[in-house]
Order: C-alpha cells, then sequence, then structure tokens
C-alpha cells in the first residue's frame, strides 16, 4: 500500500462550528467540530489509517512498524513525524495567543515549538484575524495591556479573503477571527500560551487559563510584514512546503509527479474529486480527504477536479550540525558546517568522578551555550552527534559500561535530547575519529580504511564501503582487546595479553619509566630515542612489535586499503610508521603477493572524533 488515505482526529474546542461536518464529510457525531487533525502522529490526535494493510491503525503506529526512512532523507534532521495538518473551523474568535521557538518549547514543555502557515478556505465578509501588532511596543506595555485588557488596540487585524495565505512563525501573536474556515500546517506541535481570551469559561464553568508569563518570554514585539517570496510556493520554511494543485476538470485534467527519497508527499484536497494513483494502485478522493505517499514512492498521478495543498519537507538551508567527543579527561565540543569545517570549537574537563547525568547536563547546556556564543540558531543545529568510549547502543542511544569514565547504563541521547530539539546520535569514541578521518582526514579517498586510537586506551573504527562497520551486536571494534599474548600482562578489561595492556599510553610510560628508573614524558621518551639511548630504544622496539601484531590482526579480517594511526601517539606515530609497515608486509596474510594496505598518521588529531561524531 503506498497511497495512505487518513481519518481525522476530531476537536470540540467551544469556539468551533460544524461545517467541517457538513462541507467536508468529516464522520463526527458532536455538535461543536473546531478542528480536525487531518495529518497527524501527535500523542494528542492522531491520524487514523483507513485502507490497506495497516486500516485501523495510526499514522504513527504505520511510522513504527515502517521505519523513519519512510519520511525521506530531509527529515532526518526531526526526532519524530514533522509536520501536523488541520482543517479550522472558526464560529468564534479564537484567543489571541502565541507560540515558542523550539528551544523554549523544548526546556519547559519538552516538545517542539510551532511556525505554521494557515490557508484560508473560507471567510464571511470583513473576517479577519490578528497577525503581531500595529507598532513596536515594550516588554512593560505588552504586560500593562493584557492587565488593562487593552491589547486589543495595539494589535494588528489583517482582513482575509478565500485563498489567502500567512506564515506564523514561532514568536508571532496571532489568532483567527470568527467566520474563517481554514487549513493550517505546522510543526509537529500543540503548545500555546494563551494571552487574551475575552473572558470565556470551559466546559467546566471556570475561565481558561492564561500563560502570560511564557507568552511575555517569547513573544516578538515588532510589527510583522508579510513576505510575498515563496513564489512558487505557497509557503516555504524549514519545517515545511506548501504548494497549491488546481485541476479544473478541462484544461487540466491530469498531474504527474514523483516522489523521491528526500521526503514524504502529503496531499489535502480542499475541493473536487477524482482518482490518484501509485504503484499500480488506484484510489478514490473527494472534498476533505487527506493522503499520505512516503518517501521513495515514485511516480504517482492525480485525475479529476481538485484544489489541492501538497506539502513536502525540503533541504534544510545552511545546515550546521555539533559533533562531541567524551574523553576520560576532556570533553571537546564542534559546530561543523556542510564542509565538515569546523566553526567553532570548545574544550573543559570531563571530571569523570561527577554523577554521570551531571555531565550530560553540563554537554547539553555547554552546546547551546556555543551555539549561543556563535550566533547560531538552535534552530540551524540539525543534528548533534556524541562519540564515548566504551561499548554502546546506537540504536537506544545508551553507553552500556565505559571504564574510562565509569559509567554503566546512561542514557546519553535522551540526557542532551531534553534540551536539544534535534536528533541525538551516538556512537563509540573511535568509530567516530575513524568516521572523521575518512570524511575530512587522511582517509578521504579511500572508502576501506581502518583507524587505532592510541591514547589512555586503545580504540579503534572500522569504515567499509565509507560506512562505519558496527558488526550486528551492542557495541564498536575493540581493537584494543584482543589477545596477543597469552596470559600476558593484565589489561583494565580483566583480561590477561590483551593489546592495550602494551601500547597504550599508560603502559608505555610504565614500561620506559621501569626502565630509565624514574616517571617519563611521551616527549622525554622519544627525546631519548632520539639521542640513540639504547634501553629506551628497546621499550620502543617492543612496543612497536606489539603494535604491529594488533595492525596485523586487523588487517588479516578486513583487508582494508588504509590504516591510520591516531590517538596522542599519532604525535610521535613517525618513528614507528616504516618497521610497522615492514611488520605488515611480511606477516599478513599472503604478504606481497596480496593487497597490502597503506599504512599512514591521522590527519585530523583531537577534532577528527568531533568531526566524526557530527557526521552520524
Amino acid at each position: 500500500m503506498s497511497i495512505l488515505k487518513l481519518k481525522p482526529a476530531c476537536k470540540d474546542y467551544l469556539w468551533g462550528g460544524h461545517r467541517l461536518v457538513e462541507e467536508y464529510d468529516v464522520e463526527y457525531g458532536g455538535k461543536i467540530l473546531a478542528e480536525a487533525w487531518v495529518l497527524s502522529c501527535h500523542s494528542d490526535g492522531a491520524s487514523i489509517i483507513v485502507n490497506g494493510e495497516y486500516a485501523g491503525k495510526t499514522l504513527q503506529e504505520y511510522l513504527d512498524a515502517e521505519g523513519l526512512e519512510i519520511l525521506g532523507t530531509n527529515c532526518r534532521r526531526f526526532r519524530e513525524f514533522p509536520i501536523l495538518t488541520k482543517f479550522i473551523d472558526a464560529k468564534d474568535n479564537l484567543s489571541i495567543q502565541v507560540h515558542p521557538s523550539n528551544s523554549f518549547a523544548l526546556q519547559n514543555e519538552g516538545q517542539y515549538g510551532k511556525t505554521e502557515m494557515w490557508y484560508i478556505l473560507d471567510a464571511e465578509e470583513g473576517a479577519f484575524l490578528y497577525y503581531g501588532f500595529k507598532r513596536e511596543i515594550s516588554k512593560e506595555e505588552f504586560a500593562e495591556r493584557i492587565k488593562a485588557n487593552t491589547l486589543l488596540e495595539v494589535l494588528n487585524a489583517v482582513e482575509v479573503h478565500k485563498g489567502d495565505t500567512l506564515l506564523i512563525e514561532s514568536g508571532t501573536l496571532h489568532a483567527i477571527g470568527e467566520g474563517i474556515l481554514l487549513a493550517e500546517i505546522q510543526q509537529n506541535s500543540n503548545v500555546t500560551y494563551r494571552i487574551y481570551d475575552y473572558g470565556r469559561v470551559g466546559k467546566d464553568g471556570k475561565k481558561r487559563d492564561l500563560h502570560i508569563e511564557k507568552a511575555l518570554a517569547v513573544t516578538n514585539r515588532v510589527p510583522i510584514v508579510r513576505k510575498n517570496d515563496n513564489y512558487p510556493h505557497l509557503a516555504d520554511c524549514d519545517y515545511f512546503t506548501v504548494d497549491k494543485l488546481n485541476l479544473d476538470g478541462k484544461m487540466t485534467y491530469r498531474v504527474q509527479g514523483t516522489v523521491c527519497d528526500t521526503s514524504f508527499l502529503s496531499i489535502l484536497i480542499l475541493d473536487g474529486n477524482g482518482t490518484i494513483s501509485n504503484q499500480g494502485e488506484q484510489i478514490s478522493y473527494k472534498k476533505g480527504d487527506s493522503l499520505f505517499l512516503p518517501a521513495n514512492s515514485g511516480d504517482w498521478q492525480i485525475e479529476g477536479t481538485c484544489d489541492a495543498l501538497l506539502t513536502t519537507i525540503r533541504e534544510k538551508a545552511n545546515p550546521i550540525r555539533v559533533g562531541v567527543n567524551i574523553g576520560s579527561s576532556e570533553i571537546q565540543l564542534g559546530i561543523v558546517n556542510e564542509q565538515n569545517e569546523l566553526l567553532a570549537v570548545e574544550k573543559y574537563p570531563t571530571n569523570p568522578k561527577r554523577p554521570p547525568l551531571e555531565i550530560v547536563n553540563e554537554t547539553a547546556q555547554n552546546i547551546l551555550s556555543l551555539l549561543k556564543k556563535n550566533n547560531i540558531p538552535i534552530e540551524q543545529c540539525v543534528g548533534v552527534g556524541v562519540g564515548v568510549p566504551g561499548t554502546i547502543d546506537k540504536r537506544h542511544g545508551k553507553v552500556i559500561y565505559s571504564n574510562n569514565i565509569r559509567w554503566e547504563d546512561i542514557p546519553l541521547a535522551k540526557g542532551l535530547g531534553e534540551f536539544i530539539p534535534c536528533p541525538v546520535r551516538i556512537a563509540n569514541d573511535a568509530d567516530c575519529a575513524a568516521l572523521g578521518e575518512a570524511i575530512a582526514g587522511a582517509g578521504k579517498n579511500y572508502s576501506d580504511v581502518v583507524m587505532f586510537t592510541l591514547g589512555n586506551g586503545v580504540g579503534g573504527g572500522i569504515i567499509l564501503n565509507g560506512g562505519v562497520f558496527e558488526g550486528g551486536m551492542i557495541g564498536g571494534a575493540e581493537f584494543g582487546h584482543q589477545v596477543i599474548r597469552v596470559n600476558g600482562r593484565l589489561c583494565s578489561c580483566g583480561r590477561k595479553g590483551c593489546l592495550e595492556a602494551y601500547v597504550s599510553v599508560p603502559a608505555l610510560l610504565k614500561a620506559a619509566s621501569q626502565v630509565a628508573g624514574r616517571e617519563m614524558t611521551l616527549e622525554e621518551i622519544f627525546s631519548k630515542v632520539e639521542q640513540g639511548d639504547v634501553e629506551i630504544n628497546e621499550v620502543i622496539e617492543q612496543y612497536t612489535l606489539m603494535l604491529g601484531e594488533g595492525i596485523v590482526n586487523i588487517v588479516n579480517m578486513f583487508r582494508p586499503q588504509l590504516v591510520l594511526l591516531g590517538g596522542v601517539m599519532s604525535n610521535y606515530a613517525d618513528k614507528l610508521i616504516e618497521p610497522i609497515k615492514q611488520m605488515v608486509k611480511e606477516d599478513c596474510f599472503g604478504g606481497m603477493t596480496s593487497l597490502v594496505p597503506e599504512i599512514a598518521i591521522a590527519e585530523l588529531g583531537s577534532n577528527a572524533g568531533m568531526i566524526g561524531a557530527a557526521n552520524l
């Protein structure tokens, strides 16, 4: 079933009429029908599918079963179904209200804010709506007029007629006036701050709640200039693009289109009747119908007579992403643009002894602060990616276990998502570093890359056919926990003889200090190598031998085109490269008769993890 026909959720708000039942054939038995939510996955009222194998299921249940891919690649930046479409019948005036921005709504309401558009279906003579202010007013005057019931005196009243369109961005004070019938397409949110309600009472006999303080915080008090720059669209913004379709049944009887993999297509029939076909299937439509075609549905054709609104989701303009790299000693935040350039970076201590959720909350606030500091609206951020050492459950956004930062079963993505209004993805930090190098660093000309990150531990990332290889189980590649010496040194994981026990930075420092009889730094160790110190050279030779063994093992399994050495040790890897190359040539299965990978040093340093995380 490629074309879904939807039954709306119905709302009986006290200002509504009955035209949606009488003129749009909405099935409803009550006396008042104010709104019909004809395309909705919202928990306050989901649309029901009426045809095909999902008949009787909600649109959200269909989405859960089929996966987010049906929304299209342009919707990857949303955490949920992006829009909500309604018919609204205002028999009486609606309250004066305002909708918050994403960031404010997420922090205060736990859901997105709301930008919306109105298409006027019908309006009585002289009907008008409120759209912002006549003039700029101060916050103090705004508050005083609300208190004194004189707010209407400074509101901008706009007379409307059939076919008019208005875009109401978040922060715009607005209200639909009596005698107006319209179609509304909005962000998937039900957050409204009511400012003035004509003293009306609800079903409980009490005056309806007002939300004055929140409205004062979010309202744009400057007059709104109506824009006419959306041509050829009725409305076009980061949240939806709306086009008008008209078939008069004579000059224009048939229209064809294509639903590609970038976005789903919503068709809202405002008038007329006919048929629509897709993938060999044909169904009829009539006035008031809401039709949904999933992304990548291919060619479709509509015939008959109709006025309709077509809604799709376009690619976001000038998007940025945030990459986060959580280490045992430091957390790094980076703002990354479309060219995978770092626009801004911030670093601060991890202090892993703190409660994990305290670190998560701090990270969320620091992300928001970094965006604000660089004058980047949160709406420009299409995703946050986080690299974390340890075992990761990417599907559920959890850190299962990380001995480096002492985390266990931490809902990292959920914690960040409480503050940040875009998808949050997490992965093993070594996978992120490898992805960063493969996209923008030393591996950008290769499709198959493995990377060893040599620091406090030993991590590994595998890029095959341009994507991160994770296997079929929770976690990531743990190069450091392959045993290279049976019953060897005790590793931090509890096993003996792991690669990490021999080639992590702490392991190298310990081995060199034992030989020198004092503590040494990496810089001192490699300085001694340059000076020809025999004992320290033997330590480095043993280190190189163990690292080479681990690399050969991985090359034999994955046959990459390139092996990269990253992490802290990449600063000194020029001393290790040649002997490792020789080991790989001699010891890899097949030797020189097979394809021997290149061995190189990672280029991006600590930036690799942030860039890779931002691309999750």
